[in-house]
């Protein structure tokens, strides 16, 4: 029978897949019969079907192929499975993921137990728990921005997860933008636009990934900005996410830039050595799970934290490569073997920021002349940009403190200590210094 070949072939995806994705994509599928050669499938929501079709129509078309040449193709249709009966259990409360509410597929692995804290998200993370408790709205909406790589999608994850843990029956919905763009450009072109306003407007919880996307698409923020307002109005709790602050996103409207600053907006900043050093001993532990036990050399861990510095993705690439090349040759970590397998990364670190590149910014950033930094006044106006500039330098590059000090006009290597340290007491006591340093990192690191 159809169905249990469906059966077979949805075991097979599910390792192919992945168990969240098969939860969220491939399990509310209906397998309804096989005509002609063509094998008619049912999804419960139309967004559901096409997210299939678009994204795994080829993977279950090959599987059931394989299993019945005779089948010439597959299509989806859109309706409501007959419910199941139980006469044993009691109605159960739908889930988000199993409602019409069909967002985008949870990672099991952004959760918060996984989330590394340190100084750089500390106030994004403790944000995020409290909207995660699921409790009385106290901040509307939330707003996390920073770089590549820093947790904005993690933390989102793991608000959803918990919320889904915790409070079973209220509606999460989490999406990107782009699929907010698309959902709502379909309702549109099928003239369904009052169940999109439907659908949207019933979530108690609406979460939205990079929302700089619907910048400069007129009639999805439009629509973005009533959805926005309607949910605020009913006191539902929305989330959002972008790569830079409300203000700082080109063409999109002021409105909708105004409204996102209501609430509560948190930058994830840069990550800092110590935090580095933490998420590569935590992976450790985690790939040890993985590969099995793994010798790692003094120092190695320490220098993938001081080396690779843009982005905590590539960071986390690097050590599992590093575990996954161990494994295979049966040898310890040395750093002779980081050297050699990840060449390539350690030129791109390298090469993505120089200590002339920090310099111009530095000096941009202030509105002073390149030629001041690096010459000798010793002015406030001049000093400070300067040290900050040397700050950054050893932050962001592996020059040592001497090789810095000859960019900076031959400077010795205990002036620039003194600059760096100077700088690092300055960013705790001084908001603003801080804020300049952040922007400068995201500037340099974009």
């Amino acid at each position: 029978m159809i169905s249990e070949q469906w059966a077979r072939v949805s075991e097979q995806l599910r390792s192919e897949i992945g168990e969240h994705n098969h939860k969220s994509w491939i399990e509310p599928l209906e397998c309804v019969s096989l005509q002609a050669g063509v094998v008619q499938f049912r999804a419960p929501s139309r967004f559901v079907g096409d997210w299939v079709k678009r994204n795994y129509q080829d993977q279950i078309f090959q599987r059931m192929r394989s299993d019945n040449p005779t089948i010439a193709r597959i299509e989806f249709n859109v309706g409501t499975q007959p419910p199941r009966k139980s006469a044993a259990r009691a109605p159960e409360i739908a889930t988000p993921r199993e409602s019409n509410l069909q967002g985008a597929p949870l990672d099991g692995k952004f959760n918060f137990d996984n989330f590394v804290v340190g100084k750089p998200n500390e106030l994004a993370h403790a944000a995020a728990r409290r909207v995660a408790d699921g409790g009385d709205v106290t901040f509307n909406p939330l707003f996390l921005y920073g770089g590549v790589g820093l947790g904005k999608t993690h933390l989102m994850h793991a608000i959803a997860w918990e919320l889904q843990g915790k409070r079973p029956d209220l509606q999460v919905l989490y999406l990107s933008a782009e699929q907010f763009m698309y959902r709502f450009v379909q309702a549109l072109r099928e003239r369904q636009i009052m169940d999109f306003k439907n659908l949207f407007r019933s979530v108690d919880v609406l979460m939205v990934d990079d929302v700089q996307f619907i910048a400069g698409k007129d009639s999805t923020q439009e629509e973005f900005f009533h959805t926005f307002n309607a949910l605020v109005d009913q006191n539902k709790q929305i989330v959002i996410s972008a790569d830079r602050a409300p203000g700082e996103i080109k063409e999109l409207e002021d409105r909708i830039s105004s409204r996102m600053q209501w609430g509560l907006v948190v930058d994830l900043h840069p990550t800092d050595y110590e935090l580095r050093l933490g998420i590569l001993q935590q992976k450790a532990a985690l790939f040890t799970q993985t590969y099995g036990p793994v010798q790692i050399g003094d120092g190695v861990i320490e220098f993938l934290a001081h080396r690779i510095t843009t982005n905590v993705r590539v960071l986390e690439g690097a050590l599992q490569r590093l575990f996954a090349f161990s494994s295979l040759i049966g040898q310890e970590v040395t750093m002779d073997m980081v050297q050699d397998c990840l060449s390539d990364i350690l030129r791109t670190s390298d090469r993505r920021v120089t200590v002339e590149e920090i310099q111009r910014k530095v000096a941009e950033h202030f509105n002073i002349r390149l030629s001041d930094m690096l010459g000798p006044k010793r002015t406030r106006t001049i000093a400070r940009p300067r040290q900050i500039a040397m700050y950054l330098a050893k932050e962001l590059t592996s020059r040592s403190l001497p090789e810095i000090g000859r960019r900076f006009g031959g400077r010795d290597h205990t002036t620039i200590l003194h600059g760096v340290r100077k700088v690092a007491e300055m960013r705790d006591t001084d908001s603003q210094i801080a804020e300049d340093i952040d922007l400068l990192h995201r500037l340099l690191q974009s």
